[in-house]
């Protein structure tokens, strides 16, 4: 238990610390200091996917959906310490390029290193001035990159870089980079914001049409929760456990779906992502995983149906749950609240990785259980438990099988995508899972939805002897059975019997 709490207390302080931290189309940045790669300094200003604009959109729609598409540098200052404040020095500028003129930037000498900074031996081949950021007209995209600047004078401690507008006119994953070739400016930091927007708001462009999907899984749910409460009401007399266990899942996935929406909304409609909206959608989330894990997991190894309770396995599978959602809402909490630029893999990695264990050892026990599951029902010839179990076992066969296929592919996608140029089809990615849960969940409702048969497939200890047989089987043989067992048979005998009736020997069977 202590572990526990102590995994609990980590989650508030994360939840704490990101509800501060800024996440939007608006980027800011609070004293970022320049960081040396290569022979530049840099800082990442920020990398989204933008449509081009459209002005024929909707032009009496509002200001976040009247159909143009910016990058807007606001208030962008660089500052410096006093005691570097004594000279004047080189530009520090701001890059703005499309992923496909990524090559526009930097050059090299005779084959050599690539280098962002003009080198002297580039300097004597007269394609650039020796201190300055290399950059050339792009063939394909006529005026880019966007390259401007401010430098410091003699004192000054800090200069600012003029507001300006860049209008997308070309689809594309924009960077902005702040750079600058001056080692006297490596104490140099960066603060203001830019802003981004697509032609109907200001989603980034990867997750705009996640706005959508949200709003039709919503309404899947809405349909999924009407046929199954429907048939709750109808048949509650009828009502099994974990029957009441799938209207949680239901209910927790209307709630989930339905504030990812208005969480997708909001940000596209303000620039800044609603925090309290999207702690609560990631929670619903998942809670909503860890009910449906335990859920499967139970129902495999035949809670309610071929045993009433799970015995000693309680502790063990609350605690796997338990330490699922801990996992489970640690990395939906640092993917979606954090800033919108995505985190490194290896950063990224450290989240997934205790979320993807669990998963195979949900799986793992999942699959164990449901193999004696079905060996016990084989045995105990209740076909129409084994039928049901058995298309359920095929779900869940189907479902793992199209998991690792799309895992397959998603590393595909992303080993291959370095510098996200396939980033408009990146939301069909989270937008898959969603899917094949909500499908696993489908047919889950098929198979065990309420009816007048409900109760055909609960445990029931007087029809099914083979329990009692295994636990007898189980329990070693009293040394001194003798004179009960003979009591007992005399007292079923016949009134004239003698202690030899076949009647008395029947019973002392079926107790052995």
């Amino acid at each position: 238990m202590s572990s526990f709490g102590a995994s609990a207390s980590a989650i508030v302080v994360l939840c704490f610390c990101l509800l501060h931290s800024t996440q939007a189309s608006l980027h800011d940045y609070s004293a970022e200091k320049f960081a040396n790669k290569g022979n530049v300094f840099v800082v990442h200003g920020g990398s989204e996917g933008i449509y081009s604009s459209n002005p024929n959109l909707n032009q009496s729609s509002t200001a976040s959906s009247d159909g143009h598409s910016f990058i807007r540098f606001e208030k962008i200052i660089f500052r410096r310490p006093e005691e570097f404040s004594k000279f004047s020095s080189g530009s520090i500028h701001a890059v703005v390029f499309e992923v496909d003129d990524r090559e526009t930037i930097g050059g090299s000498a005779y084959g050599g290193q690539r280098a962002v900074c003009c080198t002297a031996d580039l300097a004597k081949l007269g394609v650039c001035t020796q201190g300055e950021i290399i950059h050339r007209p792009s063939t394909n995209n006529p005026g880019w990159p966007k390259v401007f600047g401010a430098s410091f004078g003699i004192d000054e401690l800090e200069v600012k870089l003029q507001p300006r507008t860049i209008h997308i006119t070309k689809t594309g994953m924009y960077n902005v980079y702040f750079m600058h070739c001056d080692h006297n400016l490596k104490e140099v930091v960066v603060e203001g914001k830019t802003i981004w927007k697509n032609p109907t708001g200001y989603l980034p462009g990867r997750m705009a049409p996640l706005m959508n999907f949200y709003g039709y899984m919503s309404l899947m749910f809405v349909l999924l929760g009407i046929f199954w409460f429907s048939q709750y009401v109808r048949f509650w007399r009828e009502v099994l456990a974990f029957q009441n266990c799938i209207t949680l899942v239901i209910t927790l996935g209307m709630f989930e779906m339905a504030l990812w929406y208005f969480d997708y909304a909001e940000f596209n409609e303000t620039g800044v992502r609603p925090t309290g909206i999207t702690v609560w959608a990631v929670t619903f989330g998942a809670v909503k995983r860890t009910v449906a894990r335990l859920i499967i997991l139970m129902v495999s190894m035949g809670y309610g149906v071929v045993r009433p309770t799970l015995g000693g396995l309680t502790s063990k599978v609350l605690l796997l749950g338990g330490t699922f959602f801990l996992a489970s809402e640690v990395l939906e909490l640092v993917e979606n609240v954090g800033t919108v630029s995505d985190f490194s893999g290896k950063a990224r990695l450290f989240f997934v990785l205790p979320v993807a264990i669990l998963d195979a050892f949900f799986i793992l026990w999942i699959f164990n259980s449901l193999s004696a599951t079905l060996n016990k029902l084989q045995a105990r010839r209740l076909f129409a438990k084994l039928d049901i179990y058995r298309r359920f076992t095929n779900a869940l066969a189907v479902a793992v099988i199209v998991s690792v296929g799309w895992v397959c592919y998603e590393l595909y996608f992303k080993s291959t995508d370095v510098y996200n140029e396939r980033w408009q089809n990146a939301w069909i990615i989270p937008a898959f899972w969603q899917v094949l849960s909500f499908s696993l969940l489908c047919v889950i409702c098929a198979l065990w939805a309420p009816s007048q048969n409900s109760m055909r497939y609960a445990y029931s200890d007087d029809s099914e002897e083979f329990d009692k047989d295994i636990t007898l089987t189980l329990i070693k043989p009293s040394p001194l059975p003798t004179k009960d067992v003979r009591i007992s048979s005399e007292v079923r005998s016949t009134p004239g019997g003698d202690g030899t009736s076949n009647g008395g020997d029947v019973e002392e069977d079926k107790t052995e």
